[in-house]
């Protein structure tokens, strides 16, 4: 009895937990993201033609090479930053839908949407088929053609989410994205008048085929106004087809998973898309103010860079160059299907 008394009074000593690890702290990462969005900015004041989101993503990616940050960046900010490009740019998105009224889309005609339409699934399951026939790896087939058909960086780290893609390949296919949109900017106006497009059809053709709401503001203005609402409007039906696709990578997400990990799937439509949809649902209705609009705005754009930020800090450019010249002729492809499958659905709806 004595003996079995002595065991009972030492197992739980012997047993003892360890003492719990104290979570990483966010806060340098989310500071770091803070200066890079104020660099960011600050970059587009000196120079407006390079889009404050083009600069957070390159110096996101300065920042994590620079021989005096690279082990912050790698280590004690990590936490941080992995946060700003998940959590941020949900946030951004679900702001996006404030941009989006559904009396715009259908104003526009149903023959206009049909093309938009058409556009996406064309440039989407293109660039998926070139990307796996060029051998790209993981998921960058499918994020960068995400990216070129519906809208840049925010449908990247949208899908991202529901497929758990690897950060790197996120912040290539980002970058990538974000070059070519930029690209857009200069290339689109000089062909305006060689194709024989009046300010409408070169607005609309701006809107099916640039990728960024801001790359498309920026390239659209250069035809007049006439040319930038229309460019506008047209992108932002483009934009409403981030929630359908989204639901079907869930689905698939679901289909690969299988029946072992059933409690464990994502739900068929994420909370930050459904408030994407209520957001554009909330603009539809008309209630929200000029100011409130204006302020959401903003709010995005430095929500994204935040997030665009964070992710062109986890490009490793060894890694990158491995594939690098596959993903160059996959974006410069992809780019030439959307601008030509745009234009034929320009002259055929106009």
């Amino acid at each position: 009895m004595a003996l079995l008394g002595d065991r009972t009074r030492t197992a739980p000593a012997a047993a003892a937990a360890p003492a719990p690890s104290r979570k990483p702290s966010r806060l340098p990462g989310l500071a770091l993201a803070a200066l890079g969005v104020v660099a960011a900015s600050t970059v587009h004041l000196l120079v407006p033609a390079v889009p404050m989101l083009t600069a957070a993503v390159g110096l996101g990616i300065a920042v994590a090479h620079l021989p005096g940050l690279r082990s912050l960046v790698r280590e004690a900010a990590r936490p941080g930053l992995t946060l700003a490009g998940k959590r941020l740019m949900r946030l951004g998105i679900v702001l996006l839908g404030l941009k989006l009224a559904l009396s715009d889309v259908l104003g526009l005609g149903w023959a206009t949407v049909a093309m938009v339409v058409c556009v996406v699934a064309a440039t989407f399951f293109g660039t998926v088929w070139l990307g796996r026939r060029l051998g790209l790896r993981g998921d960058q087939p499918v994020l960068v053609a995400t990216g070129y058909s519906i809208c840049g960086a925010s449908a990247i780290g949208a899908v991202s989410e529901v497929r758990g893609s690897d950060e790197e390949d996120v912040a290539a296919s980002v970058a990538l994205v974000t070059l070519c949109g930029t690209l857009a900017i200069v290339v689109l106006p000089l062909l305006q008048a060689p194709l024989g497009l009046d300010a409408g059809q070169f607005g609309r053709w701006v809107g099916a085929g640039v990728h960024d709401v801001g790359q498309v503001v920026a390239t659209a203005q250069t035809g007049g106004p006439e040319a930038l609402s229309q460019a506008v409007l047209v992108k932002l039906v483009r934009v409403l087809m981030l929630a359908p696709l989204v639901a079907a990578m869930v689905v698939a997400v679901r289909m690969r998973a299988g029946a072992a990990v059933a409690g464990r799937r994502p739900p068929l439509v994420p909370l930050f898309v459904l408030g994407f949809l209520a957001m554009v649902a909330l603009r539809t209705t008309g209630w929200v103010p000029a100011a409130a609009l204006d302020f959401s705005a903003r709010a995005q754009e430095v929500l994204l860079a935040a997030a665009l930020f964070g992710l062109g800090s986890a490009v490793h450019l060894p890694s990158l160059s491995r594939t690098g010249v596959r993903v160059a002729v996959l974006g410069v492809c992809s780019w030439v299907v959307i601008a030509g499958v745009s234009y034929a659905g320009v002259l055929l709806t106009t």
